[in-house]
């Protein structure tokens, strides 16, 4: 007999109660609960497998490791992101926003897969198998390939058939798009329920450990950015990426929030063009295109996300507040941290901004945390101030104290050389990263300790 329990779920963090809370004594969130009924069915008594079949613990030196065996999928800034290629017998999850081109990538992937006589198995719960074929034709990439002759598709929610056509096609790859209309006929719950979400992530993960099959699977995102479901969907997949970008722009970044097998630091970067996703080898240059010349409020910053060095543009704006509580403004960058930064141009630098509202935004849509570009902004907040263009040809790296101090950053030699490859001619420095090895990289060099020492500078 099938039973039927009343359970309660945090749907932040998948934490379970036998009643309702107010608030999750895990994550502190208000107002988080939901009410599910789970009907678990019985399993039959011949599936439970014997107590002499069942794994046995085994010492630690009697385990062979190796190196991971990874596939490449063609695209480059994928790859890097995954830490080399797809690692067999992992599960990765991809988050992102509808419409911001997820779908779009992996199929772009299947291509390149398949060329390399690697078997996929495209399973979508949201589109017939004839939209698919549609939008693979609209995007041109089964133009010239043999992609429509090896790409396998399968338009089904049934978890039980999508696990048989695996087995039936030795599949190496699999894509599941997406989780939440994917259903397990253990539980009697609807499609995109939290228990749903769970069993059928549990079954891919399993899935994928014993045949050594690498599986994907798209999540869809709630406002907050988070994909959708118990926050344990996060811990039990390898890999979570992340597709970030405006829906409105070409740009889009691909971070990894979670990697087993590999950085966590890495991005990739691609532009959303008519034909699909276009890799951007060189971000710098993408993300500077367009920079306005001689204009107070913008300067060019360096930042290192992974091992990667990218210069992008800093701009602010300030102007007379109209109100008696000035306004500040941040996109891109964290709205606590400008206001500490603004406290001290106030208190070390001598500028009373009490009457200006201040609005500061990275050019191109990026986010960054990196301290590094403390001092950047700052030099943009005052340029704008004072209405007086800073150099075109300036890049600006540093960290702020508050005590006016300039501190060291990391990846100084990197910085630079990424700014000498760009054509500019000077780069301020704090005087703690001071290093002969700099002097050789065909630009001038200008070292500071102290914010005042640097806004005389400029």
């Amino acid at each position: 007999m099938a039973k039927e329990k009343q359970i309660f779920y945090c749907k932040e963090c998948g934490y379970e109660s036998s009643r309702w809370l107010g608030q999750c004594p895990a994550c502190k969130g208000w107002n988080t609960f939901v009410e599910e009924k789970v009907t678990v069915k019985s399993k039959a008594s011949g599936k439970v497998t014997p107590v002499s079949e069942r794994p046995k613990a085994t010492s630690i030196k009697n385990v062979s490791s190796s190196e991971e065996t990874r596939i490449k999928t063609g695209i480059g800034e994928l790859d890097r992101v995954l830490g080399g290629g797809i690692v067999k017998g992992s599960l990765v999850l991809v988050g992102g926003d509808p419409g911001i081109g997820k779908s779009t990538l992996l199929l772009e992937m299947c291509k390149n897969l398949v060329e390399t006589d690697t078997k996929v198995l495209y399973v979508s719960g949201e589109e017939s198998v004839s939209q698919i074929k549609s939008r693979a034709v609209r995007l041109g990439i089964t133009e010239g390939t043999v992609m429509e002759e090896k790409l396998m598709l399968l338009s089904d929610n049934d978890m039980d058939n999508i696990e048989s056509q695996i087995d039936a096609l030795s599949a190496e790859v699999v894509i599941i798009d997406s989780i939440q209309t994917i259903m397990s006929g253990d539980i009697d719950n609807a499609p995109g329920t939290i228990s749903q979400v769970r069993e059928v992530t549990a079954r891919l993960l399993q899935i994928a450990k014993q045949k050594d099959c690498a599986v994907f699977i798209v999540g869809h995102v709630t406002k907050e950015g988070t994909v959708a479901g118990p926050r344990t969907l996060e811990h039990m997949v390898d890999s979570v990426l992340y597709f970030e970008g405006d829906e409105s722009g070409g740009f889009r970044l691909l971070r990894a929030n979670k990697n087993r097998f590999g950085s966590t630091n890495e991005i990739g970067v691609f532009n959303m063009v008519d034909s699909g996703l276009e890799e951007v080898t060189n971000p710098s240059e993408f993300f500077l295109s367009g920079r306005p010349e001689s204009a107070s409020g913008s300067v060019v910053v360096c930042t290192v996300e992974g091992t990667r060095a990218l210069l992008v543009e800093i701009q602010a704006l300030c102007t007379d507040s109209n109100f008696n509580m000035p306004r500040r403004t941040s996109v891109g960058l964290d709205y606590n941290r400008i206001n500490m930064l603004i406290a001290v141009l106030e208190k070390r630098g001598g500028i009373s901004m009490s009457g200006c509202d201040c609005y500061v935004n990275i050019a191109g849509g990026m986010k960054m945390n990196d301290p590094s570009t403390d001092l950047g902004v700052l030099c943009a907040i005052y340029s704008s101030f004072r209405d007086r263009p800073i150099d075109d040809h300036t890049v600006i790296i540093g960290e702020i104290g508050l005590a006016g101090e300039i501190r060291g950053v990391r990846n100084v030699a990197q910085r630079v050389k990424e700014a000498a490859k760009l054509g500019y001619t000077r780069v301020i420095l704090p005087k703690s990263n001071q290093s002969k090895e700099l002097s050789g990289m065909g630009v001038e060099v200008i070292y500071v300790s102290g914010l005042r020492e640097a806004l005389d500078i400029l």
